[in-house]
């Protein structure tokens, strides 16, 4: 017998639908002004486009999985979303160690915990 789903609170499907369509205009803004995300990079390399498509495509697939999982409502999607975005900011914290980039092991911190924190949210209900 399955268990009956509490439906989610609306603040949490507002800060994911945010999240989703944050991660989707990211996409959009690698793919087509990529000397505006990274200003130290030379986009003359070769292969370099390659790369901004490849993360272009990650941060548009967690932006389309965040913002289904909204439309759906779904406790279960919405907190492997959380997890992969978990997972996504330790990984970018170690980055801003090894470049001893202080902006960006802060804002990896910062949202580490959001993630963390929704996690806790979407799951405290049940």
């Amino acid at each position: 017998m399955k268990e009956e789903q509490k439906p989610l609170p609306k603040w949490i499907l507002i800060v994911s639908l945010l999240f989703g369509c944050l991660e989707i205009m990211v996409s959009f803004l690698i793919c087509f002004s990529p000397q505006s995300v990274l200003e130290t990079v030379d986009l003359s390399a070769n292969g370099v486009y390659y790369l901004f498509y490849m993360w272009a495509s990650r941060q548009f697939a967690l932006g389309f999985i965040f913002v289904f999982a909204t439309y759906k409502k779904s406790s279960p999607m919405l907190t492997i979303a959380y997890i992969f975005f978990l997972v996504m900011f330790i990984g970018d914290f170690l980055i801003g160690i090894s470049q001893k980039n202080n902006a960006l092991i802060l804002s990896a911190v910062v949202m580490c915990i959001i993630s963390s924190a929704m996690i806790f949210a979407i799951n405290k209900r049940n």
